[in-house]
């Protein structure tokens, strides 16, 4: 196991900037998530930490050596791709092992390795089975087999989930979230997926256009996000964002959105801001009660909650209503909240977030 740094990294190619000037710790045995929309340059930096492209500025080190100059094959890393990349006419064991036959390492600590890794991942009973004779969350165990019986300082992966449904998606990211609980050994993942990047990391990265947005707990990033662009990538439904000034105390939006600030916000008044409130804590309240009134353009059930899409002031937003409406809904018989496009529907915040409106960073505390 080791810890890894990125010091002040960058990379282009030719005259074009992947990534400018990029720094991140990552503790010994900490699960890192570098997240980010497509284009970001995540994988880009993935691939010069596993050595697969070269640094053009900083640099990086692994247990507190820099790697720079060091080939791949010898940084003591092992790396989870989105294909599954598997031998075809080799048997799972065959395919697990095969990088330790390279090295000359003696049969009967392959065998042991291999058969330790598959019991870790429950492969066992599969061990001679062909890729083809597996399904998609198979062949993809097999491949994190394959990273496990090296026995690496790190694990890198890159996206390894995308080729999988929905729900062997959800599963898969259960298991190697365990599996990182198992081993203990430092993890940095790549992915789009900002529910992938909560739900399994220590720590998340947030990229955008080859820049670090902000770097942190995951939850320290849903409550306290730095700018407009962490506040809406981290959390789903994305936080709304209604633009006003400050007045009095109270954030003051356009027809008659009137919203008092939280306790210990102070220095803001007749600033132009940006108000953020995620979908969860816009409140669907009562007339007396209301903030701001949103008209209803949509509304979809998904089960457990409504998501309700509307406008506030021509501005887009989303309400996740997850409880019953006060006036039906009892013990024996609760009731949902009955809405339909068109509705005006009367909604207070109950958790808000304040950016500046021409720089978009966090204001306020």
């Amino acid at each position: 196991m080791a810890s890894v740094e990125i010091r002040n990294v960058s990379k282009s190619f030719g005259a074009t900037p992947i990534i400018e000037d990029v720094s991140v710790a990552v503790e010994d045995g900490t699960f890192l998530v570098l997240v980010g929309p497509s284009g970001c340059g995540k994988s880009t930096l993935l691939r010069m930490l596993a050595g697969l492209e070269p640094v053009s500025g900083g640099q990086i080190l692994i247990g507190g050596a820099p790697v720079n100059d060091v080939p791949a094959k010898d940084r003591d890393i092992a790396m989870v791709f989105q294909s599954y990349a598997l031998y075809p006419h080799m048997t799972v064991a065959e395919n697990m092992g095969f990088s330790l036959r390279l090295r000359g390492v003696p049969r009967s600590e392959i065998d042991a390795r291999v058969g330790k890794a598959a019991g870790v991942l429950n492969l066992s009973d599969y061990l001679g089975r062909y890729p083809r004779e597996l399904s998609g969350g198979q062949r993809q165990r097999v491949a994190m087999g394959r990273a496990i019986v090296r026995d690496p300082k790190v694990f890198l992966f890159d996206e390894p989930l995308s080729n999988l449904d929905a729900k062997l998606r959800v599963q898969m990211r259960k298991e190697i979230k365990e599996l990182h609980q198992r081993l203990g050994n430092t993890m940095v993942y790549v992915t789009h997926d900002q529910v992938e990047a909560m739900t399994m990391a220590d720590r998340i990265a947030v990229l955008h256009a080859g820049r670090l947005e902000q770097e942190g707990a995951p939850l320290e990033l849903y409550e306290r996000p730095a700018n407009t662009f962490v506040a809406q990538f981290i959390g789903s439904p994305a936080m709304n964002l209604l633009a006003g000034r400050i007045e009095g105390g109270r954030f003051l939006g356009t027809e008659g959105v009137s919203v008092p600030l939280p306790a210990g916000v102070s220095g803001l008044e007749n600033r132009s801001v940006l108000l953020g409130v995620r979908p969860e804590h816009l409140q669907i309240c009562a007339e007396q009660d209301a903030e701001a009134r949103a008209r209803v353009t949509l509304v979809e059930n998904t089960g457990s909650e409504t998501l309700v899409s509307g406008l506030i002031g021509g501005a887009s937003v989303q309400v996740l209503a997850r409880e019953m409406a006060a006036s039906t809904a009892s013990a024996s018989s609760p009731t949902r909240v009955q809405i339909r496009a068109g509705d005006l529907l009367p909604v207070r915040a109950t958790q808000v977030h304040l950016f500046d409106r021409a720089s978009g960073t966090r204001v306020g505390g």
